[in-house]
């Protein structure tokens, strides 16, 4: 079986190849698998391509801009039985990518980081995000669509190309994110929460609070009130 790691990159120079390094590679084979670190360059202007290739990913380039696009794309390229998706900022553990496989192996189909369990690093996210952003469109998500996921904008995720292949994703922004957990909840399938530290970034943040904050919400009230399929 084939595990592809989903890695978008907007210009990410700097940051990317360790990114890709970081994959446990040795460690996922020693399970049995064979592993693709495919990267999705979401049009950078800087040397992020050449930089993911020269760590040893395949590169894919995407014109259009957003992190949707960017997975939609990855997904899409991807040639793997399960997938594991993060950034390419170092935020995210990639050491722990045979942890989530471990999960489906045990029969999850989706499997997603839960980064609110006291082991983030110190400045890896705005207290704005940390003690209010976060937790409450979490706790909206949680209510309007009736599901128990506990860091509901965590970026790190595997499932299985079955699991994918259920659900409906066509949001080309951030909204992506909880459109990914809406549809893994409405579709039925098995989730698996694993608690995963969160460490500071390297390079320019792309996130911007409020604007991307207010499409969350408008996402969610839209997508109840069925505007949104």
């Amino acid at each position: 079986m084939l595990i592809s790691v989903v890695i978008p990159a907007l210009n990410e120079e700097g940051v990317v190849g360790r990114t890709v390094k970081s994959v446990p590679v040795d460690e996922i084979e020693s399970r049995g698998y064979d592993v693709e670190v495919l990267v999705v360059d979401n049009a950078s202007t800087d040397n992020t391509a050449l930089e993911a290739a020269s760590a040893g990913a395949r590169v894919v380039r995407e014109e259009k801009r957003g992190y949707g696009n960017a997975y939609l794309r990855g997904f899409r390229e991807a040639r793997g039985d399960i997938l594991v998706m993060g950034d390419a900022d170092l935020t995210y553990p990639f050491e722990m990518i045979p942890d989530f496989i471990a999960e489906i192996e045990k029969g999850y189909d989706f499997v997603i980081g839960d980064r609110m369990n006291g082991m983030m690093e110190d400045g890896a996210m705005p207290a704005l995000h940390r003690y209010i952003g976060n937790p409450a469109l979490s706790r909206m998500l949680n209510i309007l669509f009736r599901n128990n996921v506990r860091d509901t904008h965590c970026g790190m995720r595997a499932f299985t190309r079955e699991a994918l292949e259920r659900l409906n994703l066509q949001a080309p922004g951030m909204e992506f994110a909880i459109e990914m957990v809406i549809e893994a909840s409405e579709k039925g399938l098995r989730i698996s929460q694993i608690p995963i530290p969160y460490r500071q970034r390297g390079g320019e943040a792309k996130l911007h609070s409020f604007k991307d904050g207010w499409r969350h919400i408008e996402y969610m009230i839209r997508r109840k009130m069925g505007i949104i399929e």
